[in-house]
């Protein structure tokens, strides 16, 4: 799914006017229907709605919802906001149909400067003040009510963007933005709607897809959506053989962190590569060897870390870093490793933090090698960020210049390619924020390596994969008891659901 500017999607508009045809007034119909239906669906027994509509398009919009909750005997009163004495074409021929509508379960009231004004407290406030044209701050009396509404503890919805966000580029320190609950956007999401600065005033984001045609290249839109439509895993051949399927290297694990190799190496394994080769401190050896039966152990001759790591040349995909420690004998066993290897390569966790510590092995790293920082490790290795889109445009610069591939993990976990490609995943939940998470993903990805998905498929499939089983092991278990253990058991019906569905 593409992510369009606010221009493209204005473009994509008239596009989908001009060759489905349909009429621009219909257009707005459709996607207020589509508005309407969600809020019918998600809260059936709600009988009182205020509708704040500015007089462009998205007032039009909150016009039409509002013509449609009044038509189902639901209590609205529509303010609109007169912040302009023009309107749009599409609002006036809404307002028009609301008037002639004469329902006696809608009031119209007009708001040209600030008053008080009562919001029931059960009535769910919907905003259609402003769209996603919006380029300078809200202020005057519309700022006011705004700020106003901010305040009430009533459930809030967006109609496309919240009003006062920008929707292409970072909304200026101090600008009034509604603060929504959630936010029902059209066809595609808003880049801004991807950073976590932005979470308290997008709050849940739920797509409408509203059929527009798009009229736009690949290489016109870099920002991708990842979603079901997007991924393909490749059926088994019915004769195929472990051997078929690849083999992983994967080295990891120090004395108190071998967990990090189990949960990896679990991982690994249950994504379908044919063989797993883990090389860890001889610590643990009898650990590995119990929790994971089907992983071989190479040992370490050192018995707490990482001394060396084994030549690449019979493995199919390599993963390092998962609880390996940033000990200065790791560190040389890591550059000594990046000199001489050839194979796909994932570097994750104590991996990035030794190249952050020792910049110069950055040289040695191979092209297309996937690294899956965190945000606190990410800065670690280029320089600390004080917003999440800032770390975004830092990690665009970052894929390009080194020619990997830069999994920024989060809640919209981002994967940057040398390309200039980012590429935003839809799957998963608050509940994977927690202990061994990140290492159950390089597992993942690991083995899609093993198995020769390309290094930008094998991290777009392996996160979406990853986040997948999340939300499955939640549907279960809900987030707040969610361990990376349970990732891993529903790896196998996350897979079920993608190759099936």
């Amino acid at each position: 799914m593409k992510i369009l500017s606010s221009k493209q999607m204005h473009e994509s508009d008239a596009y989908t006017i001009e060759h489905e045809p349909v009429s621009s007034i219909d257009l707005m119909e459709r996607a207020a229907r589509r508005f309407f239906e969600y809020i019918s669906e998600t809260y059936p027994q709600q009988t009182s709605f205020c509708v704040f509509c500015g007089k462009g398009n998205n007032g039009g919009d909150g016009l039409a919802i509002a013509r449609m909750l009044a038509s189902q005997g639901k209590g609205v009163t529509v303010y609109i906001v007169n912040y302009t004495d023009s309107a749009s074409d599409d609002f006036l021929t809404n307002y028009e149909r609301l008037l002639e509508m004469q329902s006696g379960h809608c009031k119209i009231i007009e708001l040209a400067e600030f008053q008080k004004i009562t919001i029931p407290q059960n009535a769910i406030i919907i905003d259609g003040i402003f769209g996603s044209g919006l380029n300078r701050p809200i202020t005057g009396f519309t700022a006011d009510y705004i700020s106003f509404i901010n305040t009430l503890s009533n459930k809030k919805i967006a109609i496309d963007i919240p009003s006062g966000l920008f929707a292409d580029e970072p909304t200026p320190a101090g600008a009034i933005v509604f603060c929504a609950n959630e936010t029902i956007t059209f066809q595609s999401p808003k880049l801004q709607f991807l950073f976590a600065e932005n979470q308290r005033f997008v709050g849940k984001l739920t797509i409408a897809d509203i059929q527009l045609k798009n009229p736009f290249s690949e290489t016109e839109t870099p920002f991708e959506f990842v979603t079901r439509n997007t991924i393909n895993i490749r059926p088994r051949n019915q004769f195929a053989h472990k051997g078929t399927f690849g083999h992983a290297l994967l080295v990891s694990g120090s004395y108190g962190k071998i967990g990090a190799a189990e949960l990896a190496s679990k991982a690994c394994l249950r994504t379908g590569c044919g063989l797993l080769t883990t090389h860890c401190p001889s610590c643990g050896y009898e650990i590995m060897q119990i929790a994971v039966p089907e992983a071989m152990i190479s040992i370490d001759e050192n018995e707490k870390l990482l001394s060396t790591i084994p030549d690449s040349s019979p493995y199919s995909a390599v993963g390092i870093g998962p609880g390996i420690g940033t000990n200065e004998i790791t560190e040389k066993a890591l550059r000594t490793f990046l000199q001489t290897n050839t194979k796909p390569l994932v570097l994750d966790a104590d991996a990035l933090n030794c190249i952050a510590q020792n910049p110069g092995m950055w040289q040695f790293v191979p092209q297309h090698t996937i690294i899956t920082p965190h945000p606190g490790e990410f800065d670690r290795l280029t320089h600390k960020h004080t917003t999440c889109y800032e770390r975004f445009e830092t990690q665009r610069t970052f894929a390009k210049e080194h020619s990997c591939i830069v999994v920024l993990k989060g809640h919209y976990t981002s994967i940057a390619t040398p390309d200039g490609t980012v590429y935003f995943n839809s799957t998963g939940n608050p509940g994977m924020a927690t202990a061994g998470s990140g290492d159950v993903l390089t597992g993942i990805i690991l083995s899609l390596l093993a198995q020769q998905y390309s290094p930008v498929e094998a991290a777009k499939i392996g996160v979406f994969l990853h986040g997948m089983a999340g939300d499955c092991a939640t549907e279960k278990i809900g987030e707040i008891s969610l361990i990376a253990s349970d990732i891993i058991e529903n790896i196998d019906t996350a897979l079920r659901k993608l190759m099936h569905e």
